[in-house]
């Protein structure tokens, strides 16, 4: 501050020393300095009082600059002051500022003598805005207390869903696609549970899910230190969705139990597979944990034991079947949650329409229902039957033939008795439904307008009675023109979109499959770059052999050990890579590890996450919310100092 005062100080001045002769030459001098406004300072031809004078100026000049010290001095001391404030003060003209805006917002009554205001609030607040208003006239001494009257309006009222700090980040999910109609249906309900179960359906793996849970346990246990400082965008961001986060963390440990997938690695749960080999043409190896069978498929094999009673049988990780039986699982029950979730969607589509008393939406809501389960309602039946029975029917066969050739005979496709029936049935439902979808409505708005418009100037309404029956009625219910071609193009879009979407829908539905898979095999990429084998020697302690190595260290990796948990097996897997790759210096070692676990935690703990955030994110605002949330209200944003930002500009 003192550094800029004093480069606004200095001024840059040319300093010269002029000898003449004569008086013609000092007139001239004289008028030329004049000219140009420079100072004149005589010098005097005497030494004595050249001294004296240079004496003079310099005390001058240390008197100034004395007096300029203490005025620097004296203003920083009233800027110490003043900034101890300046916050304080700041806050308190931007609230004052708030205030006139929103006052500048009333309008004056006829005889000009108070104030009047029209606006929103909550129902529930009514009587707290009556306390306060009547509050408010008892500290203020007025002899007239504020009247508060709730009227009828035209205008459609804000949408307004009250929160907590874990709900409040889920209904932000939802309102960054569009805000609630007024009492329209909120899907943050359902989305605070499938939200973070469709993420964890592409994160599972339940190491994975406690790293991301104990990160976000450390911001919800310092959440009140973090909520006073003023943090990144990025950090800003994961702080507020930290309850998300929190979630999709707990159902990532949930699937990844499923899965048993612990950094890729399986676990023993729950012993070893309900199945073994019926003789020794059966190929497998048996670790300490459990028998792994290199060609993983029931058949010729015996089950010597219950089945896996919760989770993924670790006798499929390390099999040759392995992906085939990983990829069949999670696509059937990426469909199998798909049409659910869409079956959900609609269902809400009926109570929206029940709610606000629309018989000719509830009514489209019935082919609506029968076009979806008729084909992939269908289709999680068979998947269903196909699990239960252990059949080796082709559900693609089915489907494809369904359409293609629904009067053929099914063979050994066929999982029930009268199949073929049921398929021809559901078809005819299918083909049903889209006329039922696409006409009626149409035509029922058409009755219903020139029923309303029948007769209406013989019976007037009162102000209030229409007030009311106007904020009852839909934009389609007004005095509006009734435009039947437009009303049908409308429908006739709406009815290809929801048939066209019902499959493209289901489709989108294998992008838990896909970013599943990509998780499992990215992580087991991470894992497997050397290779582990357990190899029995004939002793109670297995002799643990590592392959894919150079010979080189060969010797070293004959370690006559046993690893009571696979965390042991997992830091020498890691030794073993860098092992791999030549480097002999322990330093060089440790700094490997070092990158190897940030390269993980970059790309399968941040990279990962933000991926499957994104598609859960997708599969909410397009394949869910699209069957019933129109989202076109506006949000209630009552007046707040707390909502009072640096930013904010009255």
């Amino acid at each position: 501050m003192e550094e800029a005062y004093q480069r606004y100080l200095i001024i840059e001045k040319n300093v010269f020393v002029i000898f003449y002769s004569g008086e013609r030459a000092k007139n001239k001098i004289l008028k030329i300095c004049d000219a140009f406004g420079a100072n004149r300072y005589p010098f005097s031809e005497e030494f004595g009082k050249q001294a004296q004078m240079l004496k003079e100026v310099s005390g001058r000049l240390s008197e100034l600059k004395t007096t300029i010290d203490a005025g620097l001095k004296h203003r920083g001391n009233l800027l110490q002051t003043i900034a101890n404030q300046f916050e304080q003060w700041s806050l308190l003209v931007r609230k004052e500022k708030s205030i006139y805006h929103t006052l500048n917002m009333l309008s004056m009554d006829v005889t000009k003598k108070c104030l009047v205001a029209e606006g929103w609030c909550p129902v529930f607040a009514t009587k707290e805005i009556q306390d306060a208003l009547h509050q408010a006239t008892l500290n203020s001494n007025s002899e007239v207390e504020a009247i508060f009257q709730a009227l009828y309006t035209r205008e459609s009222p804000p949408t307004y869903f009250r929160t907590n700090k874990f709900t409040s980040a889920f209904q932000e999910i939802v309102d960054a696609y569009g805000i609630a109609r007024y009492q329209e249906a909120n899907p943050t309900v359902y989305t605070i549970v499938t939200f973070p179960f469709l993420f964890a359906v592409m994160f599972g793996d339940w190491g994975h899910g406690i790293c991301l849970f104990l990160a976000t346990l450390i911001l919800i246990v310092r959440e009140k230190k973090l909520a006073s400082k003023k943090l990144g965008d990025i950090m800003e961001m994961m702080f507020g969705g930290r309850y998300v986060i929190m979630m999709m963390a707990v159902f990532s440990i949930y699937t990844g139990l499923i899965y048993n997938e612990f950094f890729s690695v399986p676990f023993p749960l729950f012993g070893n597979s309900a199945y073994e080999c019926r003789d020794l043409s059966c190929e497998y190896r048996q670790l300490p944990y459990a028998t792994v069978l290199l060609d993983a498929t029931t058949d010729g094999l015996i089950k010597v034991r219950d089945a896996y009673p919760f989770g993924l049988d670790p006798v499929w990780h390390g099999s040759r079947s392995e992906l085939p039986f990983l990829n069949s699982l999670k696509m059937k029950m990426s469909i199998l949650l798909g049409v659910a979730q869409m079956n959900l969607g609609i269902l809400m589509s009926y109570f929206n329409a029940r709610f606000f008393g629309s018989s000719v939406d509830m009514f489209q809501f019935i082919p609506q229902m029968i076009f979806l389960n008729s084909l992939f309602g269908y289709l999680s039946l068979l998947i269903i039957v196909k699990w239960c029975t252990g059949s080796q029917a082709d559900l693609y066969h089915i489907m494809i033939y369904m359409f293609l050739s629904p009067t053929d005979d099914l063979g050994e496709n066929q999982l029930f008795p009268g199949q073929k029936t049921a398929q021809l049935v559901l078809l005819l439902l299918a083909l049903v439904s889209v006329p039922w979808m696409l006409l009626p409505k149409p035509f029922i708005l058409k009755a219903q307008h020139e029923n309303r418009h029948q007769g209406e100037s013989y019976v007037p309404l009162q102000v209030e009675e229409s007030l009311q029956a106007e904020a009852n009625h839909d934009s389609h219910d007004g005095h509006e023109e009734f435009e039947f071609g437009e009303v049908l193009v409308h429908q006739l879009i709406h009815t290809i979109e929801f048939v066209l979407g019902a499959v493209s829908n289901t489709a989108s539905y294998l992008r838990l499959w896909a970013l599943s898979l990509a998780h499992s095999e990215l992580s087991a990429v991470f894992y497997d770059k050397g290779k582990v084998e357990h190899r029995s020697t004939g002793s109670e302690v297995p002799r643990l052999h590592f392959s894919g190595v150079p010979s080189r260290i060969s010797a070293v990796a004959e370690l006559n050990m046993y690893f009571a948990d696979e965390v042991a097996v997992t830091f020498v897997k890691l030794m073993i890579i860098l092992l791999g790759c030549r480097f002999n210096n322990i330093v060089i070692l440790i700094v490997g590890i070092i990158v190897f676990v940030f390269a993980t935690v970059g790309v399968l703990l941040v990279m990962e996450t933000l991926s499957a955030f994104l598609h859960a994110l997708r599969l909410h605002w397009v394949e869910f919310q699209n069957k019933f949330y129109l989202g076109d209200g506006y949000k209630f944003c009552p007046f707040s100092f707390s909502s009072i930002g640096d930013e904010d500009d009255y």
